[in-house]
């Protein structure tokens, strides 16, 4: 685009205005007229601009068609599309124009029915096909191709700017400007259109196609060098109530973080460090949970990304206020809790909303995107199989499904020690399963935790009968696992011959 003729103003004299959002549209109406711009408008939005005291002219007094099949055809019309697509530097297009009496349309403002809305709204099929807008998409491509005469506004969003620039420039726009309204005019349709598709694609396999439109700019990415962009709107799962902008390893953490509390019901506290739970512990006092998670390891806690399950008290707050921590996510926050909290200016102290994450995750590689459904998998005692002579006590079943939670949201390979309903240690993102039981219990025993009685949980099967030996001569004398090796027999005849208990789930939980 050539600098020069970017800045060329060009008039508005004729404007073509179809919309179902019209709050906020009045004052660019009454700018329109005052600037003394030709309206031409439908339905609705027609009865809106004349309520103004505002004159406009019915798209059916342009095109001597009716609005017809209930509304579903109106704007549809060769004397409308043609006023916007007509290219004024070509002498051809304005003769044509001048011989069936078309007027140049130089702004458009329309917006789409709400197709998203009515499908989240769980509208009725009929209801939801009669929101797939085709004039307003129509009239939206049309005026953003032709950016070189026409201005396109396709959402109230751009309402402000829209009448900023139209007061700034009397009426007047460049070149520039029509373009970038173009370019938000296009994401426009572009979302829209993938939505529609995505609704059909029930099964999605046809393609992979997803639309986020709101973006925020990240201090960096994963490390300073890069660049960081979230897209999505934060706001809908939590509100920020103190602190420094969140990072985009914040936002990693945080993901990993709502992912694991959320498959637990009891009071429980989780501390997590680049993705993984360092410390975490269920009881039925906040406080105590609490505690014995940054038990777990106070080392690593520091730094980290907190994270319960229930409303955070004074007492509770005047112990976490101790540690140096970067975030906290919490359902609620009693008043003097949240004043403990704020003490530091940088913590970032935010409030959890309930929302829907959906069942689809998503990962770029190569040169191309991988689409699996999450794993939402939690296993319960009827999921369990004693594969042992032995069967596991009471609190030992408590503590494999406890475990059996931790090891599903941590770094395969991983093995996972707890007891008493506290993570002790875990080995996280081995390259061998020995390696990862080596690396927990050197953990567990560097805090001085007594692993007699602990119980021992695993992402995948073992291949060998090496790490239920391990575990055994380390004290522990239960194990979870999801079975399924040609050489099970070799662990459960172990198991057997030492006394130790063994269950198998059936389901791996394999994280990388």
């Amino acid at each position: 685009m050539n600098s020069k003729n970017a800045k060329v103003l060009k008039k508005i004299k004729n404007a073509l205005i179809s919309v179902y959002h019209k709050d906020g549209l009045d004052e660019i109406i009454k700018s329109l007229d005052q600037l003394g711009v030709t309206i031409y408008s439908t339905g609705g939005t027609y009865n809106f601009i004349k309520d103004l005291g505002v004159d406009a002219i019915t798209v059916e007094s342009l095109t001597s068609y009716p609005s017809i099949l209930g509304g579903r055809v109106k704007t549809l019309h060769p004397k409308v599309f043609g006023g916007i697509l007509g290219r004024r530097e070509l002498q051809d297009d304005l003769d044509q124009m001048g011989k069936y009496e078309i007027p140049e349309i130089d702004l458009v403002i329309v917006d789409l029915y709400p197709f998203e809305a009515t499908v989240a709204a769980g509208g009725t099929e009929q209801e939801i096909i009669e929101k797939i807008d085709i004039g307003g998409i129509s009239l939206i491509r049309a005026a953003a191709k032709n950016f070189k005469d026409v201005l396109i506004v396709a959402s109230s969003n751009d309402y402000q700017e829209f009448h900023e620039l139209l007061k700034e420039h009397n009426g007047e726009t460049s070149l520039e400007d029509r373009k970038r309204f173009a370019s938000y005019a296009f994401n426009v349709s572009s979302h829209y259109d993938s939505a529609i598709f995505n609704y059909f694609n029930e099964d999605n396999t046809l393609a992979f196609k997803q639309s986020i439109q709101k973006s925020k700019s990240l201090r960096y990415g994963e490390n300073p060098h890069q660049q960081g962009l979230f897209f999505g709107k934060l706001d809908e799962v939590f509100e920020q109530l103190r602190g420094k902008e969140i990072s985009y390893n914040n936002l990693l953490d945080l993901d990993a973080a709502v992912n694991l509390i959320n498959d637990f019901n009891e009071p429980t506290f989780a501390i997590l460090k680049h993705n993984n739970a360092c410390g975490l512990a269920s009881r039925e006092n906040l406080t105590e949970a609490w505690k014995d998670a940054l038990a777990g390891d106070p080392i690593s806690a520091f730094g980290g990304v907190l994270i319960t399950n229930r409303n955070i008290d004074l007492g509770t707050a005047e112990e976490i206020n101790k540690l140096f921590f970067e975030i906290i996510l919490a359902p609620g926050y009693d008043e003097k809790a949240l004043e403990i909290l704020k003490s530091k200016k940088n913590r970032i102290i935010l409030l959890e909303k309930s929302f829907n994450f959906g069942n689809k995750q998503y990962r770029s590689i190569l040169n191309g995107a991988l689409v699996q459904d999450k794993d939402l998998k939690v296993e319960v005692m009827d999921d369990l199989k004693t594969v042992t002579n032995t069967k596991p006590s009471e609190q030992e079943f408590k503590d494999l499904l406890f475990a059996n939670i931790i090891v599903k949201h941590t770094k395969s390979n991983t093995i996972v020690l707890a007891k008493n309903g506290q993570l002790i240690a875990s080995g996280v993102g081995q390259t061998s399963r020995v390696d990862a039981l080596k690396q927990a219990i050197e953990k567990a025993s560097s805090f001085e935790f007594d692993l007699n009685g602990a119980v021992m949980a695993s992402d995948a099967f073992f291949p060998f009968a090496d790490c239920v030996e391990i575990a055994d001569k380390a004290g522990i004398k239960a194990v979870i696992q999801p079975g399924g090796s040609v050489r099970d027999k070799d662990s459960i005849d172990y198991c057997n011959k030492h006394g130790l208990s063994m269950v198998f789930t059936g389901t791996r939980h394999f994280k990388h």
